[in-house]
Order: C-alpha cells, then sequence, then structure tokens
C-alpha cells in the first residue's frame, strides 16, 4: 500500500489558508459587497494589536453597523478572516507594527531586536489571561515604549490591509458570481420557440 506523499509546509498552509479565508468566502449566499465588507472588518482588527479580544470587537463591530444596509456584513466571513492573526503569526506581525511605529514616531535610531521586543510582549500579555485582564495588560503595554510603537504602527496596516481585502474578494465575488451565471445560461435548456410549438400541436 504506498504512502500519500507528505505536503510540505508551504502547501499545508495554503490549504489552511484556502480552507479558512477562501471557502467561507464562497460558502457566503450574500451579495459580494456584503460579504466583501466582512472581509475588510476581520482584517482591520486582526491587524490590530488586540490579541485575546478580537472576537469580540469583531462581535462589537457587526452589533453596531449591523442596522444599515451599507455597513451589514458577515459575521462569520469576518470572525473567520480575523484568523490571519493566530498564535503562529502573532508575534511577527506585532513585531512589524512596531518598527513601522518606530518609524512613523521618527525613532530611526531606536529600534530593539526582535526577541528584546517578544520578551516585552510576552511579560505583559499572557495567552491564558479572562477578558478584562486582558484588556488592562493591553492598555499597559500601550504604555510603555514599545506598546506605543506598535499601537501607532498597527494604524496603516490595519487600514491598508482591509483596503487590499475588501478590493480582492469583491473581485473574486463577482468573477465567481459571473462565472457561474454564465454555466447556468451555457446548460440552461433552450425554450422552444412559439412558432415550433404550434407546429407541433398541428401535427399531433
Amino acid at each position: 500500500m504506498s504512502r500519500r506523499p507528505q505536503r510540505t509546509l508551504l502547501e499545508r498552509m495554503h490549504r489552511l489558508a484556502r480552507f479558512r479565508l477562501v471557502v467561507p468566502l464562497q460558502r457566503s449566499p450574500h451579495p459580494p459587497e456584503y460579504t466583501a465588507r466582512a472581509a475588510a472588518i476581520g482584517l482591520a482588527v486582526a491587524f490590530t494589536p488586540t490579541v485575546g479580544i478580537q472576537l469580540v470587537a469583531i462581535f462589537a463591530f457587526w452589533a453596531l453597523l449591523r442596522w444599515h444596509p451599507k455597513t451589514d456584513f458577515s459575521l462569520v466571513v469576518a470572525l473567520a478572516w480575523v484568523w490571519v492573526t493566530n498564535v503562529f503569526t502573532m508575534l511577527p506581525i506585532y513585531y512589524g507594527f512596531y518598527v513601522t511605529g518606530q518609524f512613523m514616531l521618527g525613532r530611526w535610531d531606536d529600534l530593539s531586536g526582535y526577541q528584546g521586543f517578544v520578551d516585552v510582549f510576552n511579560g505583559a500579555v499572557k495567552m491564558d489571561m479572562d477578558m478584562l485582564d486582558m484588556v488592562w495588560a493591553l492598555i499597559t503595554l500601550a504604555a510603555k515604549e514599545q506598546g506605543l510603537a506598535m499601537f501607532v504602527g498597527s494604524i496603516p496596516w490595519a487600514i491598508g490591509t482591509a483596503w487590499l481585502g475588501y478590493v480582492w474578494s469583491i473581485k473574486y465575488l463577482r468573477a465567481r458570481q459571473s462565472a457561474r451565471l454564465r454555466r447556468f445560461k451555457e446548460t440552461a435548456p433552450l425554450e422552444t420557440p412559439p412558432e415550433a410549438s404550434e407546429e407541433t400541436g398541428k401535427g399531433a
């Protein structure tokens, strides 16, 4: 019995990303704009240093925006896309926030190394904290030099990724919608012209 070839890490990550991000888009029964807004909001929250309270933030946005048709979005899709920052990607992404923030604050010559940043972050935030402790830990972290830079640096990332997520997902969904409509037209049975129906009736 032959063994299946083992997938590489890149293949596994691609498969996981497709399952987590693309499949929820495909399964959404709503208009492309509605679903694309959810992807944008999920990414906007994901690219902020709000580890531990991201799901709460998504629910808060959904409860606030769902009453207006131009701001309503799919809660399921938003929750799926906030997964972009997870336990595996969180610290490298947050370090990117920190470096960006230091440049934005004009601290060109004051960049701590990655490990130093990780030590500060892990010293302030613990994964097993409850929600209130997590909020307080994030406030405490923001008061520190590294934390302030991280929060400031996350702003362009949150805005940029939300915009890219919206543009990509709405193009993807509209193309998928057009392809499905085209396939439906190609496979739908042709209607019998009225003249042909009358001739068939007379012959009978």
